[in-house]
């Protein structure tokens, strides 16, 4: 009989096997088995207790029966599934398929996939930590709820395809926030002087006694005046100071911060970025075989194995030398409200496996993540760098004169991580010598509006905020945009006119979901049930029931905001207004008295069927036009019985030239055409030139790159956008 290992992907559960003898038999999950149905609420809540209908999915019930075949021939049966609650979870609901009593089920646990960190843990196994489990059940289930009823109530006052959601919602709200910032914002003139010395750029900070601070003059004829006043000035050289600064070194990388990271640095998506350190994590090819070369991934812990602090400071000892080893080895605390901190900081598991080897077994995206967390791991156990920042002033009757510059003293961690900024030095100068002003000028200012969010920083308010988990990030910010709530364009997050329309309403009737002190101290309250602190049961009840009443008062009271049509037709179930009303599918008539009345015209009645003058070449009866998704076509009246169809001829289906617009990229005609993705404007030289645009091409020139410019209409306005490089221009 084998001993039975059960995690949760396949790639690890090669990796283990690889490490094993043939004592074990290595099976993966492939995440969640068991879960609450998709369309429906899955929930049943009696007298303030919440339980599940939870279900075992449809592309799920084959790897489940395996498990359970092979778990009736096991020795043992070991549950590897990942040391955070969701893993704690799924190895939960693993041993209520297979059909045991939960305690029977050794659980071990490791942060990295190594032989040694294997062969540990299956020395000291645990059970299933059943306060865990009902921290991620508790998560589950509210999530469900709010994610279920509010979005259902959103959909039937907004827009169908639009949800809400706690974490989801919170995180909008930040988004929504920022841009009423950015239109309230009231651009502002400002002025600042500066004057040259020995050909160093000063600026002025002091003037006739009063301090200046930046945005302080904002007249230009005062500024002019004071620029008059100084240069007849004579400057004398003080306060001549030399400093010696460390820069510390920066921790090792936790979930967040490898994914702003990874955003800044490479420009990849937090769901590219986790995607390919998932793959780091479960294993690799590598020079000494297949294994995980980076700790787990999903952490918001800075905590180092004493192992691996070791192992670093010997290799910086060899590689870099005594000067670059600190003498005590070094810890951070994490700031994240709630961290874990039994997991470990993501690190390279084999310091041995370098980037230099890595070359030859990671593909190009692996390789770049590997190596951000390679040489940040390292750089962290290194010594600080260590700056000398200068600075002078030129003192004058009027007003007095500061420069200042900086130089890399010890590059410390920056031999690993590098340093991009120039040394800026200052000549040697003796205090009480004359200065000589040689130039003093006037530069005009434009105060800037707040930097719209990019993923990276968004991730980054999210933590400090407490909003989310390090597993939840990255998912938050993709559902929002397949919702179409944001736009992200050259690395900055843009909200839809839907985004607005949603957070209003939630403002209005929800406003604890979209308040980010509610999230967060849900959070608190999730790590507290972990902890056996707090009854789940409770927790869910106190939350769900004034959500409930909200819920049945808001579908009285808010007014729905969706544009449907009168067809001046009456429905023939309860003699509402029939409307027209707009799906993925196109539009379609529906009753108005929805959803008490769920009438809908039959689709042959929709549309008007207009014979054409031909007859059907297989029944001969007379052909008639019809509407689909992709335009009018022509189809036999003898239908069902006869299914003949054919293009309409001359028809808006047929490519259309556009007068006086030819294509950018080889001067042919430019044809509007039409795909199952709907109309676009395309080459009539296809497939030797490829040239397409989804808005309408015109001969406006971009001023950034010179390329064709189109007509669109860009949050309410009428625009002229680049083809190319997006730039946009009022009309």
């Amino acid at each position: 009989m084998k001993n039975l290992i059960i995690v949760e992907s396949p790639a690890k559960a090669k990796t283990i096997k690889n490490f094993l003898g043939k004592d074990y038999e290595v099976i993966a999950s492939k995440g969640h088995i068991r879960d609450l149905p998709k369309f429906t609420l899955g929930i049943t809540i009696k007298d303030q207790t919440f339980s599940a209908k939870y279900q075992v999915s449809k592309d799920h019930k084959d790897i489940v029966k395996e498990i359970q075949e092979l778990a009736k021939k096991a020795k043992n049966i070991y549950i590897a599934t990942d040391e955070d609650r969701e893993g704690e979870a799924i190895g939960y609901h693993i041993t209520q398929a297979i059909g045991k009593n939960v305690q029977d089920f050794p659980r071990i646990v490791f942060h990295e996939i190594t032989k040694t960190a294997i062969q540990n843990a299956l020395k000291s196994p645990r059970l299933i930590d059943m306060d865990k489990v009902n921290a991620q059940q508790a998560r589950r289930f509210l999530d469900r709820i709010v994610g279920f009823k509010l979005s259902s109530l959103v959909a039937s006052k907004i827009a169908s395809k639009l949800s809400a959601g706690r974490v989801q919602s919170a995180a909008l709200k930040i988004i929504v926030d920022k841009e009423r910032e950015i239109k309230k914002f009231i651009p502002l003139d400002y002025y600042t002087i500066h004057g040259n010395f020995l050909d160093l750029d000063s600026q002025l900070i002091s003037y006739r006694g009063q301090k200046i601070k930046e945005q302080d003059i904002v007249n230009y004829d005062l500024a002019k005046k004071m620029q008059e006043v100084l240069a007849k000035n004579t400057f004398i050289i003080k306060d001549l100071q030399k400093k010696s600064k460390k820069t510390p070194t920066p921790p090792p990388f936790m979930t967040s911060t490898l994914q702003q990271s990874s955003s800044s640095i490479l420009g990849y998506s937090p769901t590219k970025t986790m995607s390919i350190a998932q793959k780091l994590y479960e294993g690799v090819q590598t020079h000494q075989g297949n294994m995980g070369v980076i700790t787990y991934m999903r952490t918001d812990s800075l905590n180092i194995a004493k192992e691996a602090q070791d192992l670093a400071r010997e290799k910086i000892l060899k590689d870099f030398g005594k000067q670059y080893l600190p003498t005590k080895p070094k810890i951070y605390n994490t700031k994240s409200k709630g961290a874990q901190e039994a997991h470990e900081a993501i690190r390279p598991t084999n310091l041995d496996f370098t980037p230099e080897i890595a070359k030859s077994y990671l593909g190009k995206d692996e390789l770049r993540i590997y190596t951000l967390i390679y040489n940040r791991f390292l750089a962290s156990q290194m010594e600080d760098a260590v700056f000398e920042s200068q600075s002078i002033s030129f003192v004058g009757e009027d007003g007095i004169f500061k420069a200042s510059g900086r130089k890399l003293v010890f590059d410390g961690f920056y031999k690993i991580l590098g340093n991009e900024d120039k040394d800026k030095l200052l000549p040697d100068l003796k205090e009480n010598e004359v200065a000589k002003l040689q130039k003093i000028e006037v530069l005009k200012h434009t105060t800037q509006p707040p930097a719209r969010y990019s993923e990276a920083s968004l991730i980054k308010m999210l933590e400090s905020l407490g909003i989310g988990r390090p597993s939840t990030y990255a998912p938050t910010i993709t559902l929002l945009n397949n919702r179409d709530y944001i736009n992200v364009e050259k690395k900055q997050i843009f909200p839809q006119d839907s985004a607005f329309k949603v957070i209003e309403m939630l403002e209005q009737y929800f406003n604890e979901i979209v308040d980010s002190t509610f999230s967060a101290s849900l959070e608190s309250k999730l790590d507290a049930i972990a902890e056996e602190k707090l009854d789940w049961q409770k927790v869910l009840w106190e939350f769900y029931e004034p959500f409930e009443k909200k819920i049945i008062q808001g579908k009285q009271d808010i007014v729905s905001q969706k544009v449907v049509i009168s067809t001046g037709e009456f429905c023939p179930k309860c003699n509402s207004e029939l409307v027209i009303r707009k799906s993925r599918y196109g539009e379609f008539t529906a009753c108005s008295g929805y959803p008490k009345c769920k009438y809908i015209k039959p689709r042959e009645n929709n549309t008007t069927q207009e014979e054409s003058q031909e007859n059907c070449e297989k029944c001969g009866k007379p052909m008639v036009k019809k509407m689909s998704r992709n335009g009018e076509f022509l189809a036999c009246s003898g239908y069902p019985d006869c299914k003949n169809t054919k293009p309409l001829h001359n028809n808006n289906t047929a490519p259309q030239v556009i007068e006086n617009i030819s294509c950018p990229e080889c001067q042919g005609e430019i044809l509007l055409r039409r795909s199952k993705r709907g109309l676009f404007y395309g080459c009539a030289n296809y497939p030797k030139c490829n040239f397409i645009s989804k808005f309408l091409p015109t001969k406006q020139t971009c001023p950034e790159c010179n390329y064709i410019m189109a007509e669109r209409t860009y949050r309410n306005k009428e625009v002229f956008e680049c083809i190319k490089c997006k730039h946009r221009i009022e009309k």
